[in-house]
């Protein structure tokens, strides 16, 4: 905005500098005239500002003496196509019947030279003529009708700045800076082409949608490059893309342009988003291809990408493979016959036949009168649908203002005021003969879509921009794009998609860890943690499985967690059942040996009738080992405590009702004692059951109240399940080996005291040490059994009880049947009685 805020000073001072000589009365042009290079008379005149030329060479101001005349070099075949089309549209509705009927449109166009400040000059000339003086009085009508115009947006807000106050219409076909959407600074302003609004964010979706989430950006330092990038900026960070660099330069300043290469050289992302100009793109171009820059993907924009001027031996090195957007084409009948033959024939006649000022236009450019003929660049044209657009909006509206008729034509006798035009440019609705349909919408644009072209080498050699795509802003956010990613070719020739990205990619398993004072896409890659997965590329985190799930090895899946239990086909199950059958079989012998020997005094002595209940209880603490291995149920959960704590306060009963009769049978020798009357067979069987009873009473309370259960453990391992049976009760379980442990410490004692009798009755003994041996697994099986995880709580207690179990069999047994197998001689009554009269 800067720089038009200087044209304005500047003018301003060149417009106050006095012709020296003139009348003060007198309304005249300070300074020389500014004379078009195209005219034509008519009944209503619209002007023309197109860059012709594309390079100015600006005069010295030092503000003593008057600016010399600039000079145009660099012809623009784009933009001098433009100036044809306007003539070629004007001409045609000029022969038409139905459309102003009666009226010829004029037309002046002028060559801004690519340069703000000869687009005030032209501006000022449109508006006010080139005759030196207009009588009297300064006000008055303006020339010209509308402006159509210019190409670059900067150029076109001098016009729409200027020329607005004065509500003379200026429609562009080119200009698409978002900014000249305001109503309120360009009330009068329209255009024949859609925003960069929509451009600038379908660059963003664009370079999404090809996963290039690193890029650098380029941009002109005017109107038309700072807006355009600024959405651009706007609508990447929205889309997750970061912009590595944001250059700017403008045509004028060729030391920033060094530093923007210098930028490219140095960086890392392989995408260019050039928000540029013709001009500065042009310029861009010819550094790049000097230091040899090549290999980036260019992106571009509508304002360069199909510019036929940027076509070059060396160009393709550089842009081979660039995508961007650009106006749909679209054909006109007798556009072309038009630009290569009738113009020249009629427009630009260079001979002594037509008028002074051709005449004059011919001499002032004879660079123009060298492209008489040329045809090469008709089929890249795209720009002319929009101007003949927008002629024909204008004749539109001014056929609604002079109230035209097929019958009577047009009222010539009212006077067109521009504030008329713009009322009338904002209700047209029209098609033109290709089929389109054109209208303006509150913004002043005409709704129209983009085609995406690709930079492409033809089978002949030569560039051609060939349509990958089309982007409609019409349509919904989903359905906008269609894309042809088969039909790209990329830089270097290939079809295999440019890779640009500051990280690569996070694949599933891992999560983005930002890299520290860089970019949000500048990341390191982190393998999810142990019980956390993530399934997704560039996942930002990881997701916690389930309870009942634990993450796989490559941590992009939850599988369902093993299930762990103590069970018969593991090592540890089967050396468990082992000794357990083993200890089954040991006691079967001993009970067998008993059987067998069950008349000899030994076995009489030793109180067979419980020895052989003690035998059988100890079969089933054996056997209730094998309940503690295998899948837990609901039943077998209430079956191995219960089971447990009956067979062993079964196995207990009988070693005290043993007890107790080793202490009665010995009182029962003295003198005078009927003690064993009071403790015979009935009551060892009573006592036995009473005490069984009891503890069959706590374990049916226990299962009513609060029954074990199957319960999935996931506390002490994160990787999996632990199946174990929860005790339901904690009271329940630990009453029920509370008692078992109260009886055999009653036994112990009861042992103790009858550890010094006799030897005839020196069973005692044994039982004693079964008891000190059954006591001390059981204390040390508490804190093991509290402390030990998972299925090794089972092992403890099965091991707790195969160890409590053997120590009874072989202290109370082994000895015995050591007699009756090794010692049968001892085992009489005789050898009985001969130790005890010893």
């Amino acid at each position: 905005m800067s720089s038009v805020k200087t044209v304005l000073i500047f003018v301003g001072l060149l417009l106050a500098y006095d012709t020296v000589g003139e009348p003060a009365s007198l309304c005249q042009i300070q300074g020389n005239p500014e004379f078009p290079v195209l005219s034509k008379d008519g009944d209503v005149m619209i002007g023309g500002a197109f860059s012709i030329h594309s390079k100015i060479t600006q005069p010295s101001v030092f503000f003593t003496e008057r600016p010399t005349a600039y000079k145009c070099t660099s012809i623009n075949l784009r933009e001098f196509r433009f100036a044809q089309t306007m003539i070629f549209a004007i001409e045609e509705i000029n022969k038409k019947k139905d459309l102003l009927p009666n009226i010829s449109i004029g037309y002046r166009i002028y060559d801004n030279c690519a340069s703000t400040l000869s687009s005030m000059r032209a501006v000022m000339a449109l508006m006010n003529g080139d005759e030196l003086t207009l009588g009297n009085s300064c006000s008055g009508q303006s020339e010209v009708h509308a402006i159509i115009g210019e190409s670059e947006s900067s150029s076109t807000i001098v016009l729409s700045r200027t020329a607005g106050p004065f509500q003379i219409p200026v429609i562009s076909h080119s200009a698409t800076c978002e900014c000249l959407s305001n109503r309120k600074e360009y009330p009068s302003f329209f255009r024949t082409i859609v925003s960069d609004l929509y451009q600038s964010r379908a660059l963003a979706q664009l370079v999404k949608r090809f996963g290039w989430n690193w890029v650098g950006t380029v941009n002109s330092d005017n109107d038309y490059g700072n807006n355009g990038m600024a959405i651009f900026l706007s609508a990447a960070q929205e889309e997750g893309v970061c912009v590595e660099y944001t250059e700017r330069f403008n045509r004028a300043e060729p030391e920033k342009l060094l530093k923007v290469i210098e930028v490219i050289k140095k960086s890392t992302a392989r995408v260019i988003v050039g928000f540029l100009s013709h001009v500065e793109m042009n310029n861009l171009l010819d550094q790049l291809s000097l230091h040899n820059i090549t290999g980036r993907q260019f992106i571009g924009v509508e304002a360069w990408i199909t510019a036929d001027s940027l076509v070059t031996p060396t160009s393709f090195s550089v842009l081979g493979g660039a995508l961007g957007f650009a106006v749909q084409k679209a054909n006109i009948s007798g556009l072309e016959d038009f630009l290569v033959r009738d113009f020249w024939e009629t427009e630009l006649l260079c001979n002594e036949t037509n008028t002074e000022r051709v005449l004059k236009t011919c001499k002032e450019n004879p660079d123009l009168v060298h492209l008489k003929g040329h045809n090469d660049d008709l089929e890249k044209l795209r720009y002319p649908t929009n101007i003949y657009k927008a002629i024909y909006a204008v004749a539109h509206s001014l056929h609604s203002i002079l109230k035209c008729s097929d019958g009577q034509g047009c009222n010539k006798a009212l006077e067109v005021k521009p504030w008329e035009v713009v009322e009338a440019l904002k209700h047209v609705n029209f098609t033109i003969k290709n089929g389109e349909r054109v209208w303006f919408d509150h913004t002043g644009a005409a709704l129209n879509r983009y085609e995406l072209v690709n930079w492409q080498r033809g089978s002949d050699g030569s560039v051609q921009f060939i349509p990958v795509g089309y982007y409609d802003a019409s349509l919904p956010s989903d359905q906008r794009f269609t894309l042809n990613t088969e039909a790209i070719i990329w830089p270097g020739g290939g079809k295999e998609l440019p890779v640009s990205v500051c990280s690569e990619s996070c694949h599933p398993g891992t999560h983005k860890v930002l890299q520290k004072g860089k970019h949000v896409c500048c990341f390191d890659c982190i393998p999810c943690p142990v019980g956390e997965f993530s399934n997704t590329t560039d996942s930002n985190d990881c997701k916690k499985c389930p309870e009942a799930f634990w993450s796989n090895q490559n941590r992009d899946a939850c599988v369902p967690k093993n299930i762990e239990f103590l069970s018969f086909t593991e090592v540890m199950g089967k050396i468990l059942v082992i000794f357990t059958m083993f200890g089954l079989l040991l006691t079967l012998i001993a009970a067998t040996l008993f059987l067998i020997n069950k008349d000899t005094p030994l076995v009489k002595a030793n109180n067979s009738e419980l020895s052989f209940l003690l035998l059988f209880s100890l079969s089933l603490c054996f056997l209730c080992s094998l309940t503690f291995i295998g899948k837990p149920t609901e039943w077998s959960c209430m079956l191995r405590h219960t089971a447990f704590g009956i067979t062993f306060v079964l196995c207990i009963s009988c070693i005290l009702g043993k007890t107790m009769v080793v202490l009665m049978a010995f009182k029962a020798t003295l003198p005078g004692s009927n003690v064993m009357k009071w403790f015979g067979p009935a009551q060892q069987r009573l006592t036995v059951l009473f005490f069984t009873f009891i503890q069959v009473i706590i374990c049916i309370l226990w299962l009513t109240i609060n029954p074990p259960f199957p319960y999935k453990n996931m506390k002490y391992y994160m990787e999996k399940i632990i199946l174990e049976c929860a005790l339901g009760s904690p009271v329940g379980f630990w009453a029920v080996l509370g008692y078992i442990g109260l009886l055999a410490l009653l036994c112990f004692v009861l042992a103790f005291l009858a550890r010094k009798l006799p030897d005839s009755f020196n069973e005692a003994k044994h039982i004693t040490f079964s008891m000190l041996i059954f006591c001390a697994v059981w204390l040390t099986f508490i804190p093991a059994y509290v402390s030990s995880p998972g299925k090794f709580t089972v092992a403890v207690e099965i091991f707790a009880i195969l160890a409590s179990s053997y120590g009874i069999l072989f202290c109370i047994f082994a000895p015995k049947c050591f007699f009756l197998v090794l010692k049968p001689e001892l085992n009489t009554k005789k050898h009985l009685l001969g130790k005890t009269q010893a």
